[in-house]
């Protein structure tokens, strides 16, 4: 170690360091522009001037290296009027109004520069601000040209997109040929923006410091598993299809499940749809997953026994996740299924063209290999039963698995059905046709389902009738889009009011809708257009607008007036010892919603029983971050990869799997388009005053 010197101040330093380093390391501040901690110093705003003893003029701090014995002053009354001076000089040509909040405006008041001195006049340069670039605005007259912002774009991530531009007093920083940043390779990582101290580089969407992780990266932080989306995603761009799915393993033990049915909320909010398209982050999950050689096996540890047993009641995706966690840590776990296959709304409510049986079967062995015990074909009606076979902890994963009607006049009539009854009958193997025309009423991914099944049921014409817009429907896009494609004949702003039946048909009496002022759902409400009465004539009638609990009232366990359960807190019910997650806990939602429910109930389990709640397993450690980027020319024009699909004419008379997916060379094409986000998170901040 060094020992030397600064403000009176003795205090040790790593060779190698510079007095900056070792000031900041001591907690004394040095007021500086250019220095990052992230980048290589380079003196060039000489803010950071210092009196070395025994040295002639004044030293950068940032780039001068400590030495034995040195003695150091950071605030004599020429370092003071140095710094003055040189801050007087860059405010010349700076607007006003210095940016609240940003390290330039912390330096100065540190400083004492408030105003410039008699004889010193502003001069703003008239350069326009560029607000055209995706995800950040450039304004030119606020840069200081501290070249932090092109050290780290050249230097760390290897990119070099913007630069040094003109010479003199004409100096600013832009891109090479002043062409927009989708033209200049730039990869959109947000690191010239971290370092920039004057506002100069900054993100169109404003966010409060204890928002920028959430901000930043949105992916992982609107999963509602959990899962780290950027890490994932920059293995698959690397080849490192293993590693990724054992990340994905690490909350979910379903991941090619979820790479064939999740409705990916992350995708919604993927930083890359500013630039053009967001990354296909699904799709990228069931490539990883299809081609998962079960290396994660050999590391599996389940821990030692603790005598405690655990009830699951209920083989949905909440269930089977609660199950896997829950013998992870060493509890004996049995799955009661009331159905004679495990599987929940996977396997009675998700057709088959979009999740093979094969793949959920595979699926629920992995998790049933570990030592769970399953038994289908046994309804639970007690908790108190349970307790008294010697379960020492009860979880509810019952799901909301009965379809709701509309409740309209007619309705009655065997030609008309729900659509989760409809979807059951299709999973359960059941002799199922639709020929001739069938009329669905919905908007959601259920009304999806049932319109593409009945096209593969024998229906002749397939009509889908929602009351709002196709803006407005809850439906994932790419199933609107697939189910037209495969011909289903849409009715937007329309809604059935009463059936007519006949020997030969049912007449369906609907009336036209009009938008009108916002609903709770945050939806303009359909109002009904007076007059607007019509008959639209059909063979059957599928009411696909909802699904709901038909918990039994002997279950003994408190509930709302949904008869769905209620959690006093987390997945943890008033009654003793009785927890609960999914559909039959919060409503009819996602798969990957009940997953995350799954995983947190057994974590509030093993709590319950005696453990530390830590249920996860960690398949492969986290490693340092690679913050060279490298430079690809196109990377701002590389629009989202197609998937491959069976062509609608071959897929929609059959349940064969119909989205093909990616192969090797697309998927990592597309993990290549992620802007890797969390890197900037890795940036530290630059130092400022107390």
């Amino acid at each position: 170690m060094i020992s030397l010197t600064i403000n009176d101040q003795t205090i040790s330093a790593e060779p190698g360091q510079t007095v900056m380093q070792a000031a900041l390391a001591a907690e004394i501040y040095i007021p500086s522009l250019c220095y990052h901690p992230a980048i290589a110093s380079s003196g060039a705003c000489r803010i950071c001037v210092v009196e070395i003893e025994g040295r002639r003029g004044l030293a950068t701090s940032c780039t001068t290296a400590v030495a034995e014995g040195m003695v150091v002053r950071t605030e004599t009354p020429e370092v003071q009027q140095k710094r003055k001076n040189l801050l007087w000089l860059m405010q010349s040509e700076h607007p006003v109004d210095v940016t609240p909040g940003t390290q330039f405006a912390k330096v100065l008041a540190h400083v004492g520069v408030s105003e410039f001195p008699a004889g010193h006049a502003n001069s703003e340069r008239p350069m326009a601000v560029v607000e055209g670039d995706p995800l950040y605005i450039r304004d030119p007259q606020r840069c200081i040209l501290c070249e932090r912002c092109v050290r780290i774009c050249k230097d760390t991530r290897g990119v070099g997109a913007i630069g040094l531009i003109g010479r003199g007093i004409e100096t600013t920083v832009s891109t090479p040929e002043d062409e927009p940043l989708t033209e200049a390779a730039c990869r959109f990582c947000g690191a010239c923006v971290e370092v920039c101290p004057t506002g100069a580089l900054r993100d169109k969407t404003e966010f409060a410091a204890e928002e920028k992780t959430e901000s930043l990266l949105p992916c992982s932080n609107t999963c509602p598993a959990g899962i780290n989306i950027s890490r994932y995603v920059r293995y698959i761009a690397e080849g490192r299809f293993q590693d990724a799915v054992e990340v994905i393993r690490q909350k979910a033990p379903l991941p090619l499940t979820l790479g064939c049915v999740c409705d990916h909320p992350c995708e919604a909010v993927c930083r890359r749809a500013d630039v053009d398209e967001p990354v296909a982050i699904r799709l990228l999950k069931r490539y990883a997953a299809q081609v998962d050689d079960r290396g994660w096996q050999e590391k599996l540890l389940v821990k030692p026994e603790t005598a405690k047993r655990v009830a699951i009641v209920g083989a949905g995706p909440a269930g089977l996740t609660a199950a896997w966690f829950a013998r992870l840590q060493g509890h004996a776990v049995t799955i009661f299924e009331s159905k004679d296959k495990a599987g929940g709304m996977l396997r009675y409510g998700i057709p088959r063209y979009r999740l093979p049986a094969e793949i959920l079967d595979r699926e629920i062995a992995d998790i049933v290999s570990i030592g769970i015990e399953l038994k289908c074909g046994e309804s639970i009606e007690s908790v108190e039963a349970l307790k008294a076979q010697g379960f020492d902890a009860v979880f509810l994963g019952v799901g909301c698995q009965k379809g709701t009607t509309m409740g309209l006049t007619g309705e009655e009539d065997p030609r008309c059905c729900d659509g989760i009854e409809l979807l059951r009958r299709i999973g359960n193997d059941e002799d199922v046709s639709l020929p001739g025309r069938v009329v669905v009423v919905g908007g959601g991914n259920v009304a999806m389902d049932v319109v593409r099944s009945a096209l593969r049921l024998g229906a002749d014409d397939v009509k889908l009738v929602y009351r709002r817009t196709r803006a407005e429907m809850p439906a994932d896009p790419h199933e609107i889009h697939d189910a037209i494609e495969e011909g289903v004949d849409t009715h937007f702003l329309t809604n059935p009011t009463r059936i007519l039946p006949t020997d030969d048909a049912l007449e369906i009496e609907c009336v036209k809708m009009e938008l009108g002022a916002p609903d709770d759902s945050g939806r303009r409400r359909p109002v009904v257009i007076e007059g607007s009465e019509f008959l639209m004539e059909a063979d059957w009638f599928v009411a696909a607008i909802g699904q709901a609990s038909d918990l039994p009232e002997t279950l003994g366990v408190e509930t709302n007036r949904w008869n769905e359960v209620v959690a006093e807190s987390g997945q943890t019910t008033s009654t003793d010892g009785v927890f609960t997650g999914g559909d039959i806990h919060h409503g009819p939602a996602s798969v990957i919603k009940a997953i995350n429910a799954g995983r947190l109930a057994a974590s509030e389990m093993d709590v319950y029983l005696g453990g530390d709640g830590q249920v996860e397993q960690v398949f492969i450690e986290e490693e340092p971050a690679v913050e060279h980027l490298g430079r690809v020319a196109d990377f701002g024009c590389r629009g989202r990869c197609d998937v491959s699909m069976v062509e609608p004419e071959d897929r929609k008379h059959n349940f064969s799997l119909a989205e093909l997916g990616f192969d090797e060379a697309e998927a990592r094409k597309e993990a290549e388009r992620c802007l890797q986000c969390q890197l900037r998170l890795l940036i530290p901040e630059a130092p400022t005053p107390k």
